[in-house]
């Protein structure tokens, strides 16, 4: 008895979603009925197979198969072309993920054929530029205006006209895009409903003419709720410039990730203290240190705690430290945290190395013995 034939038709789409493109394109052989079944799922999924590492192929293969990578991405973009001119129906969300070398023009008539329907509500490109400057994005791009989620890696972003407003943007992921800054708080103050940012770029990749500041960028998020920075992100900016709060409060922000934080450097201190202070009821703090050898002399400063203990943290519930490095500043830190949230209920510290035996005991000791504003937290040591 054919069951899963006689199921509705929105339970049938949602496990086609689930499969790989090419196993939901299968399906059409199974009878006339699922013959074009497929076509009809609104999520779409093109995902380039990698290279495995070389390690094992000689140098000599190893180059063979780095020369067939153009006609992979050829075999690639055929396919898409057939799926699209073949879809029946809305499209909702569309992923590719892929190797580029410069610009590609066939991912713009992707764009603009999604663009044509207006259907769209996530699109992922994952551009794997290499040593290429990345794929420059279509001012097609700026039309999907039902666009709930949208991420950015490995993008060129150069639009000097005025976005129209993503009015319904809630996600945005930007990793590895080329852009001037100028350009980068255009997008992000053309969404007004924006939620949750990831925002990790480099100084190499970003143009800034020095009149552009942190304050103008978190004037930009009025309803944050999740924020992910990379740290070096700074630089793209002007840290000189930095206050010591921003002019207004982050007040819808609950969860806070900083990654590659180091706390020995000139801006690192200062930068969350900015957003801590900035964030009356941040809910999760997550921090990822930075080892801190590969700091240049120039852009080492002195701190003391000391200087922040006017941070408050009511409503912080957890506490979460990656690549903890058992430095007394950063032990200092989460006693300060510790001191200054009475809600909080966990700490989780991952060390990045392997602790001596009983160091792990004596660090935990130190923590429940310095002063703890909630004496209900639980601390984690891994």
């Amino acid at each position: 008895m054919d069951r899963i034939s006689k199921l509705p038709i929105g339970i049938i789409e949602t496990i086609l979603c689930l499969l790989p493109i090419q196993e939901a394109a299968r399906t059409s052989i199974l009878s006339k009925e699922w013959r074009y079944r497929w076509t009809k799922i609104p999520k779409l999924v093109f995902i380039q197979d990698r290279p495995h590492a070389w390690t094992d192929e000689s140098a000599l293969a190893a180059l063979e198969r780095y020369r067939d990578r153009p006609s992979e991405r050829r075999k690639l973009f055929y396919a898409i072309y057939q799926v699209l001119l073949i879809h029946e129906g809305p499209i909702h969300e569309f992923t590719l993920d892929m190797e580029v070398d410069g610009s590609c023009v066939e991912i713009d008539h992707f764009l603009h054929h999604l663009s044509k329907k207006n259907t769209l509500k996530i699109l992922k490109l994952d551009l794997d530029a290499g040593a290429f400057e990345g794929h420059r994005l279509p001012i097609c791009l700026f039309s999907l205006h039902q666009l709930t989620s949208l991420y950015l890696h490995g993008c060129v972003l150069y639009e000097k006209h005025s976005f129209k407003e993503f009015g319904c943007l809630t996600t945005l992921h930007v990793e590895n895009v080329c852009t001037p800054v100028k350009t980068l708080l255009r997008l992000l103050s053309s969404c007004p409903l924006l939620k949750s940012l990831t925002l990790d770029v480099e100084r190499s990749l970003v143009t800034n003419n020095g009149d552009t500041t942190f304050v103008d960028l978190f004037k930009c998020l009025p309803v944050i709720e999740y924020l992910y920075f990379k740290f070096f992100t700074i630089e793209c900016f002007v840290p000189e410039r930095l206050p010591k709060e921003l002019p207004t409060a982050l007040a819808h922000l609950k969860y806070l990730c900083l990654d590659n934080v180091c706390f020995i450097h000139k801006y690192g201190l200062p930068f969350l203290a900015l957003l801590i202070r900035s964030s009356p009821n941040l809910e999760k703090l997550e921090l990822v240190m930075y080892f801190e050898d590969f700091l240049g002399e120039d852009e080492i400063g002195s701190f003391t705690l000391d200087d922040y203990s006017d941070i408050m943290l009511e409503h912080l519930i957890e506490f979460e430290v990656q690549q903890f490095m058992d430095a007394e500043h950063e032990l200092d830190f989460v006693k300060l945290i510790l001191a200054k949230s009475p809600a909080l209920k966990k700490v989780s510290i991952f060390a990045c190395f392997k602790l001596d035996e009983g160091e792990d005991e004596e660090i935990l000791k130190r923590l429940y013995l310095s002063p703890r504003a909630s004496p209900a937290v639980k601390i984690m040591l891994e």
